[in-house]
């Protein structure tokens, strides 16, 4: 098959192209700045140049593709310019499902979050719980957006499409919020410990790109939704982890939740103002995330697509041993901006 891939060259897209380039697809990833993607052509992809908020470089880029795979997104819970978040992750989304309409492609592939179920209470969900409509973060507030669109054009016009939520993703090269943490942890530059008892649920990147895979290929998943994590975990608990796997110390200093929350506001302000990420990664989106317990099960697609989750333990090695590399550079929180800048 010729895949069109969004996001490539981001954390879980290069893991997804590697995981290709050992199949017979041919993979054609959208990127934005060619100069940036030299892995991805190492890999076999073949470069696209565009952007998901330009709808007429997408569809140039998508013709002739049989499915395509949608990961590009904002991740980040906080940017200098808070319309990026609509731009990529509620209008992008809704130019690539366009695009795949009008192509008539086989199967779309979407990549949501499982951060939409933030705010459904401390109890497990599944796929069947319901959706708040009211959203923890901007971010999940975009994606949940995102997603409606997308499934609209299931519903109405007959696109099909098959829809991705991963839990919080960790393994080599994560330089994402959970990825940052760690490498703070890591480098000794988490100065205080907060949120400890709040409760996530990991999965390792390799089994979310494995779903994306078997996803596409199963001829029935059209219509589907597949929640993919597996091992629910107390924060402090991961950082526990990350410590004694690298030799690192736990921040000495706990915050309680409360005054974590004001902090986070007061950082958020003076980001806002300075135009640089808060301290710590700690917005006031991303405290208000490490206050909701997300406790989902994963197990549809165990038994649906196949997967064969990874221990978790394994997926903090492989992101501390990355960190210590010094593979996941310390200004990703800046570069990440900058790319929202650029969108």
């Amino acid at each position: 098959m010729k895949i069109f891939i969004t996001g490539g060259t981001g954390f879980i897209g290069t893991h997804l192209v590697e995981r290709l380039a050992h199949t017979e697809h041919q993979t054609y990833c959208l990127v934005r700045d060619p100069s940036r993607a030299k892995r991805l052509q190492e890999l076999g992809a073949k470069l696209m140049h565009g952007d998901v908020t330009d709808k007429a470089s997408v569809m140039r880029a998508m013709k002739g593709c049989d499915w395509v795979f949608n990961l590009a997104n904002i991740y980040t819970f906080w940017v200098p310019d808070k319309r990026a978040y609509h731009r990529i992750n509620v209008e992008g989304t809704r130019n690539v499902m366009q695009c795949a309409l009008d192509l008539g492609v086989s199967k779309v592939v979407h990549l949501s979050t499982y951060g939409i179920w933030a705010k459904s209470g401390k109890s497990t969900f599944n796929e069947d719980s319901p959706i708040p409509s009211d959203q923890v973060s901007e971010y999940c507030r975009s994606k949940y957006e995102g997603d409606r669109i997308a499934w609209e054009y299931y519903e109405k016009h007959g696109l099909q499409l098959t829809m991705i939520h991963p839990g919080n993703v960790l393994g080599e090269g994560d330089n994402k919020p959970t990825g940052q943490f760690l490498g703070d942890i890591v480098r000794g530059k988490q100065p205080v410990n907060a949120f400890a008892g709040t409760v996530f649920t990991f999965v390792h990147v390799r089994d979310v790109v494995e779903a994306v895979i078997r996803a596409a290929e199963k001829p029935n998943s059209v219509g589907q939704r597949y929640i993919v994590a597996n091992q629910q975990l107390p924060w402090g608990e991961l950082a526990a982890m990350a410590a004694e796997i690298s030799g690192a110390s736990l921040p000495r200093f706990t915050l309680p939740g409360p005054l974590a929350l004001a902090t986070g506001a007061t950082l958020t302000l003076l980001a806002n103002i300075t135009k640089k990420p808060p301290l710590w990664g700690l917005s006031f989106d991303a405290a208000k995330t490490l206050t909701a317990s997300l406790k989902a099960d994963g197990s549809k697609a165990q038994r649906e697509l196949g997967i064969t989750y990874t221990p978790i333990r394994l997926a903090v090695e492989e992101t501390v041993a990355s960190c210590m590399a010094g593979t996941v550079r310390e200004d990703v929180r800046a570069e990440g901006r900058a790319k929202a800048q650029a969108s």
